[in-house]
């Protein structure tokens, strides 16, 4: 006897699964994931929303090393070591047990972050940064990542507004390194068209949701 459609529809929109937004500055990713977050438990999932850096006790007690103080404060090097440990205790201490416990994860940046930020617009070397993954994170990589993509000009005017004025020391970094940092985010979505979905960023904020929510469509069906 075959297995009623309704229950094997259950089955599989219950699997936990790890999503992570990506983009630059500017583009929405902290309201993004908010609203996927509350999209998805109004279908009835489990989910647990998070953020790098932080996360967890350790990886937030990092945060504030790695967003304050002076733009020179850390080298690359030094960045993505100091991104390398707040992520390692984040997956060990917050994310893997979510999966375990069989919630989705929603995370407001993870690895990809790092390779576009101090890999490659930093200039570390993306190898390196895949590298330090896994020695501190086992190599854990999203079931999907979903990059918003918005032109440079309105991705500036957004960050203004949501900063008013005192980005943190990453974000207020130059022009030309938040275009690298684009860039870098495409060149990472078109290397792994399996697992990042570049997402466009324009519209209202209920639009952009839709694209999320059509970009996952094959784990919740």
């Amino acid at each position: 006897m075959g297995r009623d459609p309704v229950l094997l529809r259950l089955t599989v929109r219950t699997h936990p699964y790890f999503i992570s937004l990506e983009g630059g500055e500017g583009v929405g990713k902290s309201t993004q994931a908010r609203r996927l977050a509350e999209a998805l438990r109004a279908r009835g999932l489990d989910v647990l929303l998070t953020r790098e850096p932080g996360g967890s006790p350790g990886a937030e007690a990092i945060r504030s090393l790695l967003l304050e103080g002076d733009a020179n404060r850390w080298s690359p090097g030094a960045e993505a070591l100091l991104f390398a440990a707040a992520r390692a205790d984040h997956v060990a201490k917050t994310i893997d047990p979510a999966l375990a416990r069989g919630q989705w994860v929603i995370c407001d940046r993870f690895v990809d972050s790092s390779r576009a930020y101090q890999g490659i617009a930093g200039e570390v070397g993306d190898a390196a940064i895949q590298n330090l993954h896994r020695i501190g994170s086992g190599g854990r990589l999203p079931d999907r990542t979903l990059v918003l993509a918005l032109g440079d000009a309105a991705a500036a005017a957004r960050a203004d507004v949501r900063d008013a004025g005192r980005p943190d020391r990453i974000g207020g970094r130059d022009a030309r390194f938040h275009a690298r940092v684009a860039e870098a985010f495409r060149a990472i979505a078109h290397g792994d068209p399996d697992r990042v979905r570049l997402i466009d960023a324009n519209g209202s904020e209920e639009q952009v949701t839709e694209r999320l929510l059509a970009a996952l469509s094959d784990l919740l069906s």
